[in-house]
């Protein structure tokens, strides 16, 4: 029974509680009213001196002739009766096209036969707009691009759309009817409403929002969570927040560096070539000229590197093969030989010059730090690419043997690098290239030796 639902209120067809058929107890009665007649017809037959055999006779022939007018009779009124319980039986299979014809105003079965053809066609209306109802929901769902799931009272899953099969990956139908605590989604259920979760398997570094609601699906309590990420909003209002910063930057050193370069590469084509009658001062102001024009190139180079950041365009997306991507930039980097562990065929729809850039930034990262790792410690360099594929996103994976990761925490924050001649902007492009893509990129220890793992996914639809 459902909650707060007025009970079912039942009406007896009869009295007794064992009774006969409807046709039968119909039959009977209809024998009942002919004896009468029978009675009548013997004793005026009597009467008249009819014989025995006349009598027998006669009686026969009206008990044949009563009961062929009693059957069409019996028949006549249940055939309507059984056809409206045909039609019934039919709204009740969730069937509305049966309807029954024939029916008129003004007799008790006409007004039944109409009434029950208007019930089945209010029915249709109704299942027809929850159906489109249901389809709107589904396609409202699959566009959305925060992550949606509907447990039921048991925490077993039994909603969930694109997006949230993205971030906890989810398959269809695998993951339909199983509990959170086997989905590692135990977690997300005692969150409470507008707290916070973070953990998406698709995107470690991703925090969300949780909003709940319950509803009732076929009398049964459910629990809905909507998920809004905000490591995303948070993101793009930190990358904005550089982006104005390197044009703040950019325009104040630039104005200072065009003319401080300009003066000095005029100062050093004045002096005079011979060095004889001022040997040291010429020599010191050469050098120093030097120092001044290099110095001020390279800071111009360096805010050149942090525009690009800045400035990064909107992505061209294009079909293009995940391998050749990984050899095209294997073969760039001609340092070591890097080791392709070639994963399975798929194709990506991304914009294929910076996706090729992103991965070259992160390779170039793994090479240095096992570069490093060989010049200080010895052995040999090695760094290996390998990727998986699953329902809906690529995982790649770039493994190095390098010494490893000391401050995870500064990794993709612009201007911060721990190599000499670093600019700190490959792997915060990377990043950023990534998630234009709708893809996410981290880097951890890895757990089976020394060295690093850098692990990119790239979801499948674009």
């Amino acid at each position: 029974m459902i909650p707060n639902s007025k009970p079912l209120r039942r009406v007896p067809l009869g009295k007794t509680g064992k009774r006969l058929s409807f046709e039968r107890r119909l039959f009977l009665w209809m024998t009942a009213l002919a004896l009468p007649a029978v009675v009548l017809g013997g004793w005026l037959m009597e009467v008249s001196g009819a014989s025995a055999f006349a009598m027998v006779s006669a009686a026969v022939v009206f008990a044949l002739v009563w009961m062929l007018v009693s059957s069409s009779f019996v028949e006549l009124i249940t055939r309507p009766m059984q056809t409206l319980a045909n039609v019934v039986a039919a709204l009740r299979e969730d069937d509305f096209s049966f309807r029954a014809r024939g029916a008129r105003r003004g007799d008790a079965l006409g007004d039944l036969a109409l009434e029950i053809n208007a019930l089945a066609g209010t029915l249709q209306s109704q299942r027809s707009s929850a159906l489109e109802a249901l389809t709107l929901v589904e396609r409202v769902m699959s566009s959305m691009q925060s992550p949606v799931l509907a447990f039921d009272a048991q925490s077993r899953l039994r909603l969930h759309n694109v997006a949230a099969d993205r971030a906890f990956g989810l398959t269809r139908p695998s993951s339909d009817g199983r509990s959170a605590e086997e989905l590692g989604l135990g977690v997300l259920l005692d969150v409470r409403d507008e707290g916070q979760y973070s953990g998406a398997k698709s995107n470690d570094a991703a925090r969300y929002v949780v909003r709940r609601a319950t509803f009732r699906l076929r009398g049964a309590p459910h629990v809905l969570l909507v998920l809004s990420d905000v490591g995303a909003a948070l993101r793009e209002e930190e990358r904005l927040a550089w982006r104005r910063l390197i044009r703040v930057l950019g325009h104040e050193i630039n104005n200072s560096l065009t003319p401080i370069k300009s003066i000095a590469g005029s100062l050093r084509g004045r002096l005079p070539e011979s060095v004889e009658a001022a040997p040291n001062l010429n020599r010191d102001l050469q050098r120093g000229l030097a120092i001044i024009e290099d110095r001020a190139a390279s800071l111009n180079r360096f805010l050149q590197a942090y525009q690009q950041l800045s400035s990064l365009p909107a992505p061209r997306l294009e079909w293009v093969s995940l391998r050749l991507v990984m050899e095209r930039v294997a073969l760039l980097e001609q340092r070591i030989a890097v080791r392709i562990e070639t994963g399975p065929e798929v194709e990506l729809r991304v914009d294929s010059d910076q996706i090729q850039q992103a991965f070259i930034n992160l390779l170039q990262n793994a090479v240095d730090a096992a570069l490093e790792a060989a010049e200080q410690e010895g052995g040999a360099a090695e760094v290996a690419v390998m990727w998986e594929v699953d329902a809906n996103q690529a995982t790649v994976r770039i493994t190095d043997n390098g010494l490893g990761l000391l401050n995870p925490v500064n990794l993709f924050v612009p201007f911060y690098t721990t190599k000499p001649k670093g600019t700190g902007i490959g792997l915060a492009l990377a990043q950023q290239i990534l998630i234009v893509h709708k893809g996410s990129v981290s880097l951890t220890n890895r757990g089976d030796g020394r060295g690093c793992v850098a692990e990119v996914r790239i979801p499948l639809v674009g």
